[in-house]
């Protein structure tokens, strides 16, 4: 489920944010795009995304799930009890590679402490939702990444999952497994704010245990030049793992049982910590610092890799 809901670089247009993934969609994007995505929509009979939620699905793939998240990564989700009502964004690392779990391993917990009368959203790249596959993903709480779909989740009451470092932070390396770093992208302080929802952050740690991972091998994409991008691929990630030892991506080797656990801490309302006009940077500079604490003390308490 890795790269499944990943979203991208923050970039200025006039002054204000934009969104931006690895892959080069847009989720803040200039006025005369919003405005020109504003009139096709106004004639678009679609249903919207957030609708396509099926609580009956989505809990019997729970029910699938969850044994095989407790068992094989002995999966834990801790702080709960302090997740707010209502809409809410969650902001959290992201690991495991191409196998990453935070989103079932939080969606899991999640609806075991609430219940499933409030879904969990997950920003997804549009290529998982093509065909019988995206009709699945749309059910289960996969949205095609854009702010229009966000805005709409949130202020439905729904609760959005966002990894802002994307690929750049789940294939960081294993060495540096226990660091927050979201390459720069702030865009998510400015979803929270323009819908008037609380940041969630939430840490993970096990997933780059699953293998070990390398490199992002940045300067190897570069290299390959009009290979990579015909992938749009500004990585090319290079991991040792089993069975087949050395991987670019392929061949694709079988994640380790490292034990995952995912701790929610306390819910960061901007406005009333940061003021009415915030400063996007120092609300974002806040919440990788609650992270990064947070996520120290769970690599403390882990003995072993993998075993944890």
């Amino acid at each position: 489920m890795a790269g499944c809901d990943q979203a991208g670089p923050a970039a200025r247009v006039d002054g204000r944010e934009q969104w931006v993934d690895s892959q080069n969609w847009n989720m803040f994007q200039s006025d005369a795009e919003v405005r020109k995505e504003a009139a096709v929509s106004a004639t678009d009979i679609k249903p919207s995304e957030i609708t396509k939620w099926d609580p009956v699905l989505t809990e019997r793939v729970m029910g699938i799930l969850k044994p095989f998240l407790k068992g094989y990564h002995r999966a834990e989700v801790r702080g709960l009890d302090s997740f707010p009502a209502g809409g809410a964004l969650v902001v959290s690392n992201h690991s495991g590679g191409m196998f990453a779990v935070d989103v079932p391993v939080f969606a899991s917990g999640f609806y075991e402490k609430f219940g499933y009368d409030r879904p969990v959203y997950t920003l997804s790249h549009d290529m998982l939702m093509v065909g019988p596959p995206g009709a699945f993903f749309r059910k289960t709480g996969f949205i095609p990444a854009n702010h229009e779909n966000a805005d709409e989740a949130l202020r439905s009451g729904g609760v959005v999952v966002v990894f802002p470092g994307g690929d750049y932070d789940v294939y960081r390396p294993t060495l540096s497994a226990n660091k927050i770093d979201f390459g720069g992208r702030t865009g998510y302080v400015r979803a929270a704010l323009n819908n008037g929802v609380p940041i969630v952050p939430t840490v993970a740690i096990g997933g780059q245990e699953t293998q070990l991972f390398l490199t992002r091998g940045t300067e190897v994409a570069k290299a390959l030049g009009p290979i990579a991008g015909m992938f749009r691929a500004k990585i090319m990630p290079v991991s040792l793992g089993f069975p087949f030892g050395l991987s670019m991506v392929l061949p694709i080797n079988v994640p380790l049982p490292a034990k995952i656990t995912m701790q929610t801490l306390e819910p960061i309302h901007i406005v009333e910590q940061f003021g009415e006009n915030p400063d996007i940077d120092e609300v974002d500079a806040h919440v990788r610092r609650v992270m990064q604490r947070a996520l120290g003390k769970l690599a403390q308490e882990r003995r072993l890799p993998v075993l944890g």
